[in-house]
């Protein structure tokens, strides 16, 4: 595709057609088979804007390169629209799935740290226990029992 450079702004249909080097005729032609839509002034001319320009600029694309018909130029931007909105669904369903799973992610690693924490008092309550009884044993004498064996 041939891109041109544009100044911003508004365009007739004489400056369009003399930019894409195309008749006035084929211009209207796009427009009244809905490839185009151009806004129009108080004086019903046509304006076309930098979007027009680009979607006009696709046409003839098409049609002259391409040699499309159109029926077929309208088939394809009709599929483009739909894959363009298809595309946004799928971004939409993306980012909102990626939000949720950065919030379970979150959420998990907060049980994660909870049982962690947990765990690690429960282990030093455990030891702590271990320890205490360890000491009674080793200290307790009173608690001892002493077994004797009759050999006689």
């Amino acid at each position: 595709m041939i891109k041109m450079r544009r100044k911003k702004g508004f365009f007739s249909i004489s400056a369009v057609a003399e930019m894409f080097s195309v008749h006035q005729q084929t211009v209207r032609l796009y427009e009244k088979e809905g490839l185009i839509s151009p806004k129009r002034s108080e004086g019903n001319t046509r304006l076309f804007s930098e979007e027009d320009i680009n979607r006009l600029e696709e046409v003839i694309y098409l049609t002259h390169q391409l040699g499309i018909n159109l029926a077929g130029v309208e088939t394809i931007l009709k599929l483009k629209r739909q894959m363009k909105k298809m595309q946004q669904q799928m971004n939409q369903l993306f980012e909102s799935t990626q939000k949720e799973l950065q919030k379970e992610s979150k959420a998990s690693e907060q049980v994660i740290r909870s049982s962690a924490k947990h765990l690690l008092k429960m282990r030093k309550k455990d030891k702590d226990k271990t320890e205490k009884e360890q000491q009674n044993k080793i200290f307790d004498i009173d608690k001892w029992e002493i077994e004797y064996e009759d050999n006689g």
